[in-house]
């Protein structure tokens, strides 16, 4: 039986979905892609925009055409009725009981075998408890690295977001349980571990925070082993967490969700930070590590964001030299605060202000690739194609490697220089060091 387990969204629901993907590969069921016919189809939405709950309509549909798919995830938390009316094929499992997906593989295995209908199968297996941290896998379908859930939930309420309403209050995986996984998936091969969270900064941030976190886990992973942060809320960057940061094995790839760069706007937005605040932490960022890749989460259109707004924001990044941005024109999201503002900014100025910071986030990200040229780097290996093996380096940048080891294998860790600039591919070139070959 084929599944496919299809994502939107953040790499919080990457992580849930590798998770859901491995509780049914460990029963003996075949992971899928989405291009591949498939006799379930899980889809795991996304609600930040409307344009990603636009897409897992769309896929929902072409899915549930085909086969019984089950819709979860935040936008199936907050729209199930509109989800459900659908298809009769769709069934929406909402996020408190998302976790119980991890035993559907087992529950249809047996049903299967004594000819259970799929579609009843799926409707029929969420006995018991689940908790948002059962997500533990130990194979990973769709990634080469291993992913590790930490943390669930926000604390904060900015006012365009309903990521908060969806998934509550913030919670932390105790640490102990955080270092036995880790150590597993270290014992399994993996050479590379992303942390994940809704909001990872705010992880036990009334104990000992993120970095107390990483202290502990570090202190219990060999050296071989790479710790990479999904992303980072600057307004709990704390001094405990920037000083874990300078360990060799916490890798020069940081994601900001910066949003703004106009105080005014920030505050408008219920954001806890000012630009000045923001940009003393990107300074200290640049010193625990030699040139990292910063990526920033911006925002365009804002209500009530004036020309003078977006000209501090589009300084701001240039004056920070980020090395990608994640561009958003702002989607007004239902049960939010900014859902009925008056004082939206027409859609065309949006979208053309959106258009300008894509073109600017080419050009640093160019700028950036360009500087790392016969700069040392170690890269992860992901896949091979055409003879040859792609990976991507532990400052987040994607490589062609030139002359793999003999022994090269996905997910394998190994050392080089960047070569050139593959401008076309939107690649760098990898000369792995001699001593690996």
């Amino acid at each position: 039986m084929n599944v496919c387990v299809y994502t939107l969204g953040c790499r919080l629901n990457q992580c849930e979905s590798e998770a859901i993907a491995d509780s049914f590969a460990q029963e003996g069921f075949t992971i899928v892609e989405e291009q591949n016919t498939a006799d379930l189809y899980v889809v795991n939405t996304c609600t930040v925009t409307s344009k990603a709950e636009q897409k897992a309509r769309r896929m929902i549909r072409k899915f549930a055409a085909q086969a019984p798919t089950l819709a979860t995830g935040c936008y199936a938390q907050v729209n199930e009725k509109e989800l459900t009316e659908l298809s009769d094929n769709v069934i929406v499992v909402p996020l408190e009981k998302k976790a119980h997906l991890l035993k559907l593989a087992k529950h249809l295995k047996a049903g299967i075998v004594g000819g259970m209908d799929i579609k009843a199968g799926c409707l029929s297996f969420s006995d018991g408890k689940a908790s948002v941290f059962d997500y533990d896998a130990a194979s990973f379908s769709y990634h080469s690295r291993a992913y590790l859930k930490v943390q669930d939930g926000c604390d904060n309420s900015c006012t365009y977001c309903r990521v908060h309403i969806a998934r509550g209050k913030a919670v932390s995986l105790q640490a102990d349980q955080v270092i036995e996984r880790a150590l597993a998936l270290e014992q399994a091969g993996f050479q590379e571990i992303m942390l994940t969270g809704v909001n990872l900064t705010m992880y036990d941030h009334q104990g000992d925070g993120l970095g107390g976190l990483l202290e502990k886990l570090l202190a219990k992973l060999s050296d071989s082993v790479r710790i990479r942060l999904s992303s980072m809320e600057p307004d709990h960057i704390d001094d405990r967490l920037l000083d874990v940061l300078t360990d060799k094995r916490m890798q020069p790839h940081f994601h900001i969700p910066v949003q703004t760069g106009s105080d005014r706007l920030l505050k408008k937005v219920d954001r806890h930070y000012t630009v000045s605040e923001l940009s003393a932490i990107l300074d200290r960022l640049r010193r625990v590590k030699n040139d990292p890749f910063l990526a920033a989460d911006i925002i365009t259109g804002l209500p009530s964001e004036r020309d003078e707004d977006f000209a501090e924001t589009r300084r701001f990044i240039i004056d920070q030299q980020f090395s990608f941005l994640h561009v958003f024109p702002f989607s007004p999201r239902p049960d939010t605060p900014l859902y009925k503002a008056r004082d939206r900014v027409a859609e065309s100025v949006r979208d053309e202000r959106a258009l300008e910071l894509r073109n600017l986030s080419e050009q640093l990200h160019h700028a950036y690739r360009l500087r790392q040229v016969g700069g040392g780097a170690e890269v992860i290996l992901q896949n091979r194609k055409g003879g040859h093996w792609y990976g991507l380096s532990g400052n987040y940048l994607d490589v062609k490697v030139l002359s793999s080891p003999a022994f090269a294998r996905e997910g394998m860790l190994i050392k080089g220089t960047f070569g050139q600039v593959l401008g076309r591919e939107k690649r760098m070139e990898f000369i792995p060091d001699a001593a690996t070959l």
